[in-house]
């Protein structure tokens, strides 16, 4: 069982995200955001911090304007080799584990960590 990366995902009021991009993008630290094809106006930007990222494996950060779908939150994703098996063996210690949803070609499960901290550990789907 491997971690393959992490990812820091915030969701936030839309000027709060974009501010956020701004200072961690090239007119600021300058990471290079991933392209995503947006038309007019912020909704969101990807940081790929490795080599990995480029097929969805490795770590990045997300920023993402908060709307109806989407509330605003911060939560820590762990990219894994095999998240069913990362799932029974959080279950066979006694963690509170949910899902799975199959989503964007992933496996997802959720935990809550302490203080709220919503925590998610996927792998790509086969």
């Amino acid at each position: 069982m491997k971690v393959l990366g992490i990812r820091f995902c915030k969701v936030a009021h839309a000027d709060d995200a974009k501010a956020i991009a701004d200072l961690l993008g090239e007119n600021g630290l300058g990471l290079a955001p991933m392209d995503m094809g947006t038309g007019d106006g912020f909704s969101g930007a990807v940081f790929p911090v490795d080599d990995g990222a480029k097929q969805g494996l490795g770590s990045w950060i997300e920023l993402w304007a908060a709307g109806e779908q989407m509330p605003e939150m911060t939560m820590l994703q762990i990219v894994v080799d095999d998240a069913d098996a990362w799932a029974e063996r959080a279950k066979t210690r006694g963690l509170d584990v949910k899902g799975p949803d199959d989503a964007h070609g992933e496996r997802i499960y959720y935990l809550e960590g302490a203080g709220g901290l919503p925590i998610a550990f996927l792998s790509k789907t086969k």
